[in-house]
């Protein structure tokens, strides 16, 4: 069975956007920084290493409706810029969109498939396509929130930024008391890349 990976890139005091997130700022107001470790070039070996093997190692995405209305927006992917940034998007899998109705126009309709029964119902679809592959629950907040309170996530990866926000969205709002293993950090000077097992309640 494919393994369910929560993957996001966060603040040192736990914010994934900055203020003022939205349609236009996808990220918050100067938000990007969180993402440095991937937007800015030249990247780290480190760095382009961690982001090359989680789009070598994905085979479905989880995410939900504003995350998706970013990205399929005017100034969202295209065939340069997708999941995984940069990596080649003829080969990038397919996204599942936690929503309650599926949108009336989709502007990259290939990639996009829409699930409006709920977070654990997109997880098994996304398993189902994955072939074999992690299925990777990518954002935002919210989704990895409700993913990871309803025990559907066996890894947490955070990308943790250098950088102290002071507002903007927060991680963690939705999920309580988790038991957490750490397997792996991989420093880079652009992020701490952290790699956690979730204890699963017996």
């Amino acid at each position: 069975m494919s393994k369910v990976i929560a993957d996001i890139s966060m603040s040192l005091d736990g914010y994934v956007t900055a203020p003022g997130a939205g349609p236009a700022h996808g990220l918050g107001v100067n938000g990007e920084a969180i993402h440095a470790w991937v937007l800015e070039q030249p990247r780290s070996a480190v760095d382009e290493e961690v982001l090359a093997a989680s789009f070598e190692h994905t085979g479905a995405v989880v995410l939900g409706r504003r995350l998706f209305d970013i990205v399929d927006g005017p100034n969202g992917w295209g065939d340069e810029v997708g999941y995984g940034h940069d990596q080649q998007q003829s080969g990038a899998p397919p996204c599942f969109v936690v929503t309650h109705e599926r949108p009336a126009h989709v502007r990259l309709a290939d990639r996009f498939r829409f699930v409006t029964d709920g977070v654990a119902a997109a997880v098994e679809q996304a398993r189902a396509a994955a072939g074999g592959k992690a299925v990777v629950v990518m954002g935002g907040a919210n989704v990895v929130d409700q993913a990871l309170a309803g025990g559907l996530v066996d890894e947490l990866r955070i990308h943790l930024s250098p950088l102290i926000l002071g507002g903007g969205t927060r991680l963690f709002d939705l999920v309580g008391r988790t038991t957490l293993r750490q397997r792996e950090v991989t420093e880079s000077p652009r992020a701490t890349h952290l790699v956690y097992d979730v204890v699963k309640e017996q």
